[in-house]
């Protein structure tokens, strides 16, 4: 008995645990386990005592619970047979409205956005079927189904077993960006609101409203328009640009032996090449609104001339890459590097890692262009292009509305200027070197 007791004022005192009963924690924090622990049991009664129907009464039904055990209370204090009355009244009207909200309603409702790729100012429908699955009819209810920060409240009619409504509702699409549409949540209770079943069908669907881009003249988006790429100044002996010959040493493919030249130098010669640099168009976009004059707008501006020559450049079947701040596509197909360009967040960024990126995905490009404002300096574009490598062709598209639309050559760089999406086809043209 002296040990146990030793053990109890320690706290290290072991216990059992019986079936049924919930094990008590000795030491610091006892208290606290013991309220969670009754929490939770209250909670798992609620659940297997009442089905959870406690869950469908709402605040409003709550209230009315309140005032109701309030003037019974009232009531029986002060003998007063109105407020009894009164008390069963409220009790009752409650009571109704739980027993009409019983009953096994089930729905089944299908969502359907389409299409889920829209160009700004595009129109896209929602289709929404609600069917009555269940063996009895459906009382009045709403649809909750939320579409981007809003929220479309869907009224529902009576529905008989097996029936059937269909809601087609518009779907705007102003700036570009990702639109959550759904998951469709089923609103079923009483007439009063004393009641509330909520039930949630599928999935949330994503619609992307992609960037304004136009359409350009087919080479127009900078790439070379021959097949065999830019030529570097790197030599190679197995390429297609033929540079001189030398003579042969061992190990050298006797296929590139120019035999008339070697008899007539009585000696082996074989052809030496230059590497070709395939056409590969690698684009950064500055998405720093106080690098533009008009801020948001400048940047949605310099993210269309983004997608307008990135989608030209896959439509000439030319490879392209892309990054813009947290977004990147490469080597990719037109709608999935749309969709890239619409996730992408506006901000501060940092345009030589950004351009680093571009280098990492594709080391062969031929021709770096920079999207950015009139309030980047000529510096910084300088150190972001500086990036790629020398053969590289550099361009850097200046989005200024203030400004005319000119092309013009500064220490090895191409400065275009637009002051608007329209002016690029006119002037990207020179974005073709020499």
């Amino acid at each position: 008995m002296a040990r146990s007791t030793r053990e109890r004022a320690s706290g290290t005192r072991r216990t059992v645990t019986l079936p049924g009963a919930s094990v008590v924690a000795a030491g610091k924090g006892a208290g606290r386990a013991v309220r969670q622990g009754v929490v939770a049991t209250d909670g798992r009664v609620r659940r297997r005592w009442f089905g959870g129907r406690l869950d469908w009464i709402t605040p409003l039904g709550w209230s009315f619970v309140g005032i109701g055990l309030l003037l019974w209370l009232l009531g029986a204090l002060l003998g007063w047979v109105e407020l009894t009355t009164l008390a069963a009244v409220t009790l009752t009207l409650v009571l109704l409205c739980v027993l009409v909200s019983l009953g096994r309603h089930r729905a089944d409702v299908d969502l359907v956005v389409e299409p889920l790729r829209v160009d700004i100012g595009g129109l896209a429908q929602g289709h929404l079927v609600l069917t009555n699955v269940s063996r009895r009819t459906m009382l009045p209810s709403l649809v909750r189904l939320p579409v981007g920060d809003a929220e479309e409240l869907i009224p529902v009619p009576v529905l008989r077993k097996g029936a059937q409504h269909r809601i087609s509702f518009p779907i705007t699409s102003p700036r570009r960006g990702v639109i959550p549409v759904g998951p469709p949540t089923t609103v079923l209770g009483d007439p009063l609101g004393v009641t509330r079943r909520t039930t949630t069908f599928g999935t949330r669907q994503l619609m992307h409203v992609h960037p304004r881009h136009i359409a350009l003249e087919s080479g127009a988006h900078g790439l070379l328009r021959d097949l065999e790429g830019e030529v570097t100044p790197d030599l190679s002996m197995a390429d297609i640009s033929f540079h001189a010959l030398r003579e042969y040493e061992p190990g050298d493919d006797r296929r590139h032996v120019h035999w008339r030249s070697s008899a007539k130098h009585d000696k082996l010669l074989v052809r030496q090449f230059q590497e070709t640099r395939r056409s590969h168009l690698g684009i950064v976009v500055d998405t720093d609104p106080a690098m533009y004059t008009d801020g948001e707008g400048g940047v949605e501006t310099a993210i269309a001339v983004a997608a307008s020559l990135m989608v030209q450049s896959i439509k000439d079947e030319q490879e392209a890459s892309v990054v813009c701040n947290d977004a990147l596509a490469s080597r990719t197909t037109v709608p999935l590097v749309l969709d890239t360009l619409t996730t992408a967040t506006t901000g501060r960024v940092d345009l030589v890692r950004s351009a680093r990126a571009v280098v990492q995905r594709a080391p062969d490009s031929s021709v770096a262009v920079l999207c950015t404002g009139p309030g980047r300096a000529f510096l910084e574009i300088q150190q972001c292009l500086g990036e790629f490598e020398a053969e590289v062709h550099k361009v850097a598209v200046v989005v200024d509305p203030r400004a005319q639309t000119s092309l013009r050559r500064v220490r090895g760089l191409s400065i275009i200027t637009v002051t608007e999406l329209s002016d690029l086809g006119r002037v990207v043209g020179g974005l073709v070197p020499a």
